[in-house]
This record gives C-alpha cells, structure tokens and sequence, in this order.
C-alpha cells in the first residue's frame, strides 16, 4: 500500500484503509487504550489501540521519536474527542497494524514538549531541533519565499546566473575568510563577502538583468541577525536609475511577505539619511515608535546649563525627545538609561519631567519660567511625560536619541501593531574612519555619487551623497543597494580619494577597470538579507532560527565541533604553519 501523509486526513476519508509512516509525536495511555498520535512533515494524525487488537502488544513498547508504519482504517472522532487545532482533529486511525522502522534513544530535545532547551544542546542536536514544529514551519516558510523569489524575478526577465565562491581578497569591506591554495603556495582565495564585482562584470557583459540566491561569507564579529555565512538574493540591472531599482524591489518586497499574510501598499514610505538621522536618530528607523526627535535650537540661549552652552559654542545642536508617561521614571531608573549612551560621550541622560507642580528632574532648574510652556508646548509635554534634552556634535546627538528612543518604546510599550517599511536613501558617500586616520566608504567604492554632488568630490568628500538606498522594516536593514560607477574615469577618483595609488587600484580591480574601457551599461542593483527577511515574517527572535545549521554567537558549529583542528599532513600540502595562541594579558 502506497505511503499517504499524516497531515492529509479529512473527515472525507473516513473509511479508507491508508498507511502512514512516521516519528511518534506522542503516547497516552487511558486504561489499556492506548493513544498516539503519529507525525511526518505533514502534521499529526491521531491512532488509537484496543488491548484485543492484534497490534496492541507492540503499540505498549512505544516511545517518542520511534518511526513505525501505521496501517488502519480512518473512522471519525466521537464528539467531544474532536481536537480543533489540528487540521486532522476530526479523524483518527482505528483497527491499526503496526511496524517498528526505526527505535529511538530518550531525545534530549523532545519534539512534542513545549518547554525549549537552552540553545546550546537545541545546536548541539539540531537533526532533533529541527523536528519541533516551529522550525518545521520556519524553514517551510523559508522554502515558499525562496520560490516566489524566483518566480517573481523569471517573470521580470531576470537570469539565474552564479558567481564564484572562491575569489581574490580586495579592501574596503569587512575581513575576509581565506582559503590557501595548495597549487600556488603562499597565495590564497578568499570567500566572497558579495558578488559585487562579478555583477557588476555580468552588466557589462550583457545579460542585463540577473540574480542570485547566493551564499557570502564575512569574519565579523557576530549578533543574533548576523552569522559568518549567510544567504541573500543578489540583483543587478542595466540601463536603469535609482526609481526603477526601487520599483523593482518594492513589487518583489510586496510578493515575499504575501507568502507570510502579510499586505503590503505600494509605494513605500521615504525618507533620506539626513532625515532619518534628524528625526529618529538612526539609520533604520523602526517607524512602528511614535516619538520624534525635537529640534531645540530656538531655546538655546535660554537655556542655563553649561553643557548646553559649551556644546553649542562648539558647533553642536540642541534637541529633545519625548519620554510618554517618563514623569514615573526615578532618578536611579534615568541613571541607568545613561548606561546606554556612554558610548557617545553622554555620562548622564539630562531631563525634565512635567508633574502636577511643575518641572521637575536634572534640568528642570535650567529652565526659566518664561520658558517651561514654550519647551513643553515644542517636546509635546503632557502632565506625566518627561522628556530628555541633548547638547552636543549632530551626529552622536542624534545616535544617543535614537538610542533612548528604542529604549523608552520597550520601557512603554510604544510599538503599534503591524509592520512598517521605510525606503532610506541618499546616504553619505563616505565617511571618516578614526582608526584608519582617513575618510572610507560608507558602503563600497563601487557606489555612484549623486550627480549634483560629483563636483565636491575632492573638496568635500564628506559632504557628497550617495545614489545609495537601503529598505528598512520595523528597525531592520533588510536590503541595500546603490546605482553603481561604470565610468573609468570616476572609479578612479574615487579609489584615489579612499588612499589607493594607480598602482595599488590596478592590482586590486584592474579586472573591473579593464572592462569599464569596452562599453560598460549604466547599472545598479540590490541586495536582500535573506536569512533576516525570513526571520522577520517569522517573528522569530534569531537568524538561528530560520537557519537549517547555524553557528553560535561566537562562530561555532556545535553540532559538527566546527571550526576544529586539522593534521599536520594537510597543513604542510597547504605550505601553512600554525602560530601559537597569544596569551591574554592579566
């Protein structure tokens, strides 16, 4: 008899004769009756056993995880016996035969409990973690926005092309992971952190429109949404601007999250980088948080605190935000707020707090009366808010009030329902790098200035926006992109302004360079974080965990015991040696 699925059962069936094949989800035995409930990839289907049937003297030694063949007959359940949340609640199997497949030691993950094990030993057995349903659902999901991906862009003429994983090591980019060549000693490949280079090589051949679901790899240090390799969907176009990318990736954006039941209105919400910054104090604003940034500079003068003077004298700002309900917080709960702007030059998180009697709080005495109606009136004050006010440079002003911005969503529940996208783009082209001692780019070299700003290039480095977008949803960076440089002249400029010498940009990309010189296409494209898309229409709190074998925080396979040693054999065919472990310092 043919295999059916466990999930598939109806109360249309009943009557059928059928065999399943499966794992033991479950065992319940009420007075010699014994029930189980039977799973595969498809769902749970419920069987029972008498203590007269023929099978009841094997059904009595099962235990969770065995795998049996169940063959029976499908009867509808009694009423009362009905289970609405599963799909097959109505039926079960009855008159059954039995046959044990394959036996199974006690899991250390148990599939059917709901109590989750410490990450460790879920990565350690993952084959086992792997069965509980909601990786079961995560990954199945994966698998449906991996397909539309692929119909939508074969739809649109896209090519399926791939790319090679192992390349050359080139700067301006995270660190790489290096492979030696055993043929060419002392010379190594490095896996690819994107297929920058080779897309961009794929336009000037021609093809005009391609993608890829492509592996890349980066040594960085790690968080829950980032591991050391990871998978995004890679596209590239010719012959278009900035809004045809942008079109593009809205309509592919819209058909991924329908595959989760999500709706998504086209077009998106934009804002630029420079808006972003002033209004949010992040780069990837999680649009679902209702508080704004204030701009407070028409209170400057008023305002007796040294810190707000010195700052401004120095060429800084002044702004504010809200805290909903901040009027609560103690000195000892602002003070720990503190704590997460330290990093940014803040010892303390100034504030006033609007109370029955007035401003209280650590700058309420810098506020002169003929001022307090006028700030609360320009921070939004309601009797109950609080709000904090920062002086100092733009930028880490504004990062420490998107910091404390998140900080007081989560502290007061501030996130609204529901998901919002948001368009961020004309980022900084480049930006300063302290330690390096020299400006670098904000994205990669390969990346086209805004038009209007090509003439300050060496003037104003700084100053000079980017054709560079990222799409950003509920605070995540989930795509990035930029039109691209296919002008010779200008990669030059540019690879000059980053510090690399003729020589040095020759040796590096003279590959690209050489093909800029035969008719290369405007061009430029997008990259999606496939992994923390996934993880995001799963509302799941880990790429780990719409990942089939991830590696732990700190880069670690505990599954397979990767990264390991290998012989001294393979490291001498390699032409390596392995340098001692430097001792940490005490």
């Amino acid at each position: 008899m043919k295999r059916e699925s466990a999930g598939s059962l109806r109360p249309a069936d009943a009557g059928r004769r059928v065999r399943l094949v499966g794992w033991i989800h479950r065992v319940r035995d009420h007075g010699g009756v014994l029930f189980f409930d039977l799973r595969d990839r498809s769902g749970i289907c419920q069987a029972v056993v008498s203590p007269s049937d023929a099978a009841a003297g094997i059904a009595g030694k099962l235990r969770a995880e065995w795998i049996v063949a169940v063959e029976g007959t499908v009867r509808l359940r009694q009423e009362g016996a009905r289970n609405p949340k599963l799909p097959t609640g109505d039926v079960e199997l009855g008159d059954v035969a039995l046959e044990v497949v394959s036996e199974s030691d006690a899991p250390p993950v148990l599939p059917s409990s709901t109590d989750v094990p410490d990450e460790a030993v879920r990565l350690r057995y993952r084959f086992l973690d792997l069965r509980r349903e909601e990786m079961q659902r995560n990954l199945t999901l994966r698998h449906r926005v991996l397909q539309a991906t692929r119909r939508y862009l074969d739809a649109g003429g896209f090519l399926e092309l791939e790319t090679p994983m192992l390349t050359r090591s080139t700067p301006e980019g995270s660190r790489d992971f290096l492979v030696p060549s055993r043929l060419q000693p002392g010379a190594f490949y490095a896996l690819p952190q994107s297929p920058q280079l080779f897309k961009q090589l794929l336009m000037v051949s021609g093809f005009e429109r391609y993608f890829q679901v492509v592996r890349c790899f980066r040594d960085e240090d790690l968080r829950a949404d980032r591991q050391p390799e990871f998978t995004q969907i890679d596209i590239e176009m010719s012959f278009v601007d900035q809004e045809d990318v942008l079109s593009l990736a809205e309509g592919l954006t819209r058909a991924l999250v329908a595959e989760a039941g999500w709706e998504l209105a086209l077009p998106l919400q934009r804002l630029t980088y420079a808006e972003a910054m002033a209004r949010y104090g992040s780069d990837k604003p999680d649009l679902r948080v209702p508080l704004e940034i204030v701009d407070l500079s028409a209170f400057a003068a008023s305002l007796d605190a040294p810190f707000v003077q010195s700052a401004l004298a120095g060429g800084g700002v002044l702004r504010g935000l809200r805290a909903p309900g901040g009027a609560s917080l103690s000195r000892k709960q602002w003070d720990e707020l503190s704590g997460q702007i330290e990093r940014f030059g803040l010892r303390s998180v100034p504030y006033i707090a609007l109370a029955e009697d007035g401003l209280r709080g650590s700058l309420a005495k810098a506020v002169p009366p003929a001022s307090q109606e006028a700030l609360c009136q320009a921070l939004g004050l309601e009797q109950g808010d609080a709000a904090t006010i920062i002086a100092g440079p733009e930028e880490p002003t504004s990062l420490a009030l998107g910091v404390l911005r998140l900080a007081f969503a989560d502290r007061f529940s501030l996130r609204a329902p529901g998901h919002r996208f948001v368009w961020v783009t004309d980022f900084p082209l480049m930006e300063w790098s302290d330690e390096e001692g020299r400006a670098v780019s904000r994205h990669h070299p390969f990346t086209h200035p805004s038009p209007e700003d090509v003439d300050r290039l060496e003037a104003e480095p700084l100053a000079v926006r980017a054709q560079a977008y990222d799409l950003v949803l509920d605070g995540n960076e989930i795509a990035g992109g930029s039109i691209r440089i296919h002008e010779r002249p200008l990669q030059e400029r540019i690879f000059r302004l980053l510090g690399l010498s003729a020589q040095e940009a020759q040796e590096k990309f003279g590959f690209l360079l050489d093909a800029f010189r035969f008719g290369a296409p405007p061009h430029g494209g997008i990259a999606f974080g496939f992994d923390r898309l996934v993880m995001l229409l799963c509302g799941a709190p880990s790429i780990r965990d719409v990942i089939a074998f991830p590696k732990t925080a700190k880069g670690t396979d505990l599954l397979t015991g990767a990264p390991a040693d290998v012989s001294q054999v393979q490291l001498d065919e390699l032409h390596l040696g392995v340098k001692a472990a430097k001792e940490p310092e005490r």
